[in-house]
């Protein structure tokens, strides 16, 4: 299967995307998240426009022109991972949701742990928007390990009023 690449420069640094026939496989926010990637991958190629549509998104995202992703997916996960990540695209444009609300819309309240790593897990960052998920008491946690400075611009860009 052929998988590709392309690079976004977004107010947040450069984005990686990776995508392969049937769709976006995976984003990457930070450096050296890619820089690990491509150690595995090393012989992926650059293919700008086969990754045309997921640069357009992102940028019009980034400009708050875009409040819904329309891509074609191809991420890999548990069957609990999916239905966290299903319902992850479900959280508005504008809302968070806590990770025990979550856990309460896949009918599984016990699992906010779960929940938490399946956030951590989530490989297509922003079009999967893991940054609308917070902590019960409203505390910017558990994004990308101590990078929730990202996560704050992601919910300032969207209008989520952020007093922490």
């Amino acid at each position: 299967m052929k998988i590709v690449y392309d690079t976004y420069d977004s107010p947040i640094g450069l984005i990686h995307v990776v995508v392969d026939e049937i769709g976006v496989k995976k984003v990457f926010l930070f450096k050296e998240d890619w820089e690990d990637y491509l150690i595995e991958n090393a012989d992926i190629k650059l293919d700008k426009q086969i990754c045309k549509d997921v640069i357009i998104q992102l940028d019009e995202y980034f400009k708050k022109e875009r409040v819904n992703f329309q891509l074609p997916l191809s991420i890999e996960g548990t069957e609990f991972r999916i239905k966290v990540w299903n319902a992850l695209r479900e959280i508005p444009y504008g809302e968070v949701k806590s990770y025990l609300q979550i856990a309460e819309t896949i009918g599984n309240p016990k699992s906010v742990r779960a929940v938490g790593q399946a956030n951590r897990a989530n490989q297509v960052p922003i079009i999967i928007p893991c940054h609308r998920v917070i902590g019960k008491n409203g505390d910017l946690v558990g994004f990308a390990g101590d990078k929730t400075n990202v996560k704050r611009f992601l919910l300032e860009l969207e209008g989520v009023n952020i007093d922490i």
